[in-house]
């Protein structure tokens, strides 16, 4: 398999670490969007990554789709419960993670594409206003719990694990960690898998 995508990428990180969680080999082909040289519509018209180029050659796009997939071709490390409610709560958390990513990459995107004089006070405070209401959620529904979904790891943590780094990466400024210190701790603990070491973004 071959995964297209950038190293900076909270998607493509958490396709990443589940690769890496469930022991796939893949080539990773860095390629970046926004230049006028990029090739991406030509496996994914959606002009995104991650995109996931299979065996047969066809694509596979959408973070949360490539995931899903991905957990179904090997037991080891199952991040997904098989159906139910269980495997809803997961999902409702990775869904709740990428949300709150969508709203920062669009602040990103307005901060750094548009002229100054262009960009829209209130469209940022709009999805900030996102971000922190959904880091909030994070905070309340983890409580004390030792990850996402209680005792076990989950793609919810993986989800978290790469919503948080990025945050940290691109938005030093939001101090989250100060703010919930519940997530901190678990973040701080995902931060050791070696899944998560090795696909730091820069």
């Amino acid at each position: 398999m071959k995964l297209i995508g950038s190293t900076a990428s909270p998607f493509v990180r958490k396709v990443r670490v589940v690769m890496a969680e469930k022991k796939l080999d893949y080539d990773l082909e860095l390629e970046n969007v926004w230049t006028a040289e990029t090739k991406i519509h030509l496996s994914n018209p959606l002009g995104k990554v991650p995109c996931l180029i299979m065996e047969d050659g066809s694509p596979m796009y959408d973070s949360r789709v490539i995931v899903e997939y991905l957990d179904t071709l090997t037991p080891v490390c199952k991040l997904l419960p098989p159906n139910g409610r269980d495997r809803s709560d997961v999902k409702v958390w990775e869904a709740l993670a990428d949300g709150v990513l969508d709203a920062a990459v669009l602040v990103r995107l307005e901060k750094t594409l548009r002229p100054e004089a262009q960009q829209s006070a209130a469209w940022i405070e709009r999805q900030m206003g996102k971000v922190h209401a959904g880091l909030a959620v994070m905070s309340a529904n983890l409580g004390e719990s030792p990850f996402c979904k209680g005792n076990h790891y989950t793609l919810a943590d993986v989800a978290l694990g790469c919503a948080l780094g990025w945050i940290a990466f691109r938005f030093p400024e939001i101090d989250w960690r100060g703010a919930y210190p519940n997530l901190a701790k678990l973040f701080d603990k995902l931060s050791e898998r070696p899944s998560f070491k090795d696909t730091v973004p820069f």
